[in-house]
């Protein structure tokens, strides 16, 4: 399977929570491929603690390769490569985490039929390799979104199955985004089928996952003030109804990560140890993050709302 990571602006938490949920594939025994084809800022080989991406990435990024300058590109095994000590002694079982990093002085460029080729050559061999393939677009309606839209719609990848998983922030500007980015004049439905795709297949493949919500009810915010606590409450509603306006809401949701301390300061992988040991992360974070890396290939979420 195919995976589209989206998000409506930087910031959105696309990286850092489509990491998370190719690291809980692994622990649950999948072949997983993660691409950063975020070509503007390529961070993903930051948050799986890989410092040698760089020098790995000289001349063999995704970037390179699309463009023809290198005919393979870098594959980093994450379970050997990474200086993360949790990570380094993955659990028995678990299935292979690879990273293929952007380039570091990469950025967006305009498609060509040279570059749609490789892009389909490249999805289709990985989509046979692995269990998951983890795709982390660059933001916005980005070359790098074109591109994957058009390679999707080519005949040959017609029975591959691909799904997109927009990420954004739980607030007004970020939700009215969220929905123009998909559903706009201008945005990936209208832009998908243009190129071929079957508008209500696309919308089908289509979920959205909030990020940095704050959860009224949680130990986390139960010493706030009585007056605060109503703000809180109120705005969650209020939010909950702009969603439902612009065709976002609940039936449209793959899930929800909560409001993270550890990832407003750092965009890391969050595992047992950080709950469990450390004790610097939040358990309904991880809880969180695992439910959403099932609900990846559960049918039960991707039917027809």
């Amino acid at each position: 399977m195919l995976i589209f990571a989206v998000s409506d602006k930087g910031g959105a938490g696309r990286t850092v929570t489509s990491a998370n949920l190719a690291y809980h594939r692994t622990l649950a025994g999948d072949d997983v491929c993660y691409l950063d084809f975020d070509f503007g800022s390529p961070t993903a080989a930051d948050v799986f603690d890989v410092a040698d991406a760089r020098r790995a990435t000289e001349d063999r990024g995704l970037h390179a390769h699309l463009l023809g300058e290198t005919g393979e590109p870098a594959r980093i095994d994450v379970w050997s490569e990474t200086e993360h000590p949790v990570l380094r002694s993955p659990p028995p079982g678990c299935g292979r985490l690879i990273l293929m990093p952007g380039d570091p002085s990469g950025g967006e460029f305009a498609i060509s039929r040279d570059y749609l080729r490789r892009c389909v050559d490249l999805l289709m061999t990985l989509y046979y390799e692995f269990d998951l393939v983890v795709v982390d677009l660059s933001a916005g309606r980005s070359y790098a979104v074109d591109m994957v839209l058009e390679a999707t719609a080519q005949p040959e990848m017609s029975e591959i199955t691909a799904r997109w998983l927009v990420f954004h922030r739980w607030t007004r500007e970020h939700v009215a985004a969220a929905a123009s980015l998909v559903f706009g004049k201008r945005g990936i439905v209208t832009g998908g089928v243009h190129l071929g795709h079957d508008e209500e297949a696309l919308r089908h493949a289509i979920r959205f996952v909030r990020t940095a919500v704050p959860d009224p009810e949680s130990f986390l915010w139960s010493q706030v003030s009585p007056t605060q606590s109503a703000w809180m409450r109120q705005t969650d509603g209020n939010l909950k109804q702009l969603a439902a306006k612009h065709g976002i809401g609940r039936g449209q949701v793959l899930g929800s990560v909560p409001l993270e301390p550890v990832l407003q300061w750092r965009e890391q992988l969050i595992t047992e140890e950080d709950v469990y040991g450390s004790q610097i992360a939040n358990m309904a974070t991880l809880q969180a993050l695992s439910a959403l890396a099932g609900r990846l290939t559960d049918e039960t979420y991707w039917e027809q709302a």
